[in-house]
């Protein structure tokens, strides 16, 4: 009998052993989880551009050098030279668009680090203008695209002379809205000014009128 106690004794001491060695390596007998890790912080992806529209023709002012002190709010700025043209020519007036104008000013920020002459090439008509220093108004840009009305003929629906693309998107017919912004560019590269219109104008074989 003793020899039986001694014998369960010796089975249960070991087999507490077992238990113990099996507790204290668990880690073995199951498989480890990857280490779950927080992914790095990312920056605000850009935003992507606008779909092009199905203007055919981008027109580039050149530089010039002028100053002209603004006078009047900052849309009537650019509606009052727009509409003094339009209303000349028996066409209905431009209204500003808030919705227009955030996506102009939405593209002026993205020129304001160089300052291209680039098309948004989005969903509206676009007229820009590029100016070196940091004093010209919304006023004299609208009035250098104006001036281009010397090299529209109306009769043959060309330019004559010279460019004419800025003018004939002012007086489309069709347009009715208008949305614009203005930007000091960084570096003293000059200023970016970028009107859009809805609906767009400058379609081949078109007349604006």
């Amino acid at each position: 009998m003793a020899i039986t106690t001694s014998t369960r004794a010796i089975v249960f001491a070991i087999t507490i052993l077992l238990v113990a060695i099996q507790t204290v390596h668990a880690d073995y007998y199951r498989p480890r989880l990857p280490t779950l890790m927080s992914p790095p912080p990312y920056g605000a992806e850009p935003k992507p551009l606008p779909t092009p529209s199905p203007k055919p023709i981008l027109y580039h002012p050149p530089p010039t050098s002028h100053y002209q002190p603004p006078t009047g709010s900052f849309e009537d700025q650019f509606l009052a030279p727009h509409n003094s043209v339009r209303t000349s020519l028996g066409l209905s007036p431009l209204v500003w668009d808030g919705r227009i104008a955030s996506y102009a000013t939405w593209w002026a920020n993205q020129r304001r680090y160089d300052c291209s002459l680039t098309h948004s090439t989005g969903p509206y008509g676009e007229n820009l203008f590029w100016g070196s220093g940091s004093d010209w108004t919304p006023t004299f840009a609208v009035e250098s695209w104006t001036v281009e009305a010397k090299s529209y003929n109306h009769m043959t629906n060309s330019c004559e002379g010279g460019m004419c693309g800025h003018y004939t998107q002012i007086v489309w017919r069709d347009t009715k809205r208008i949305g614009c912004a203005r930007v000091v560019c960084e570096n003293g590269a000059g200023v970016f000014i970028t009107c859009n219109y809805d609906p767009p104008g400058n379609y081949v074989g078109e007349n604006p009128y």
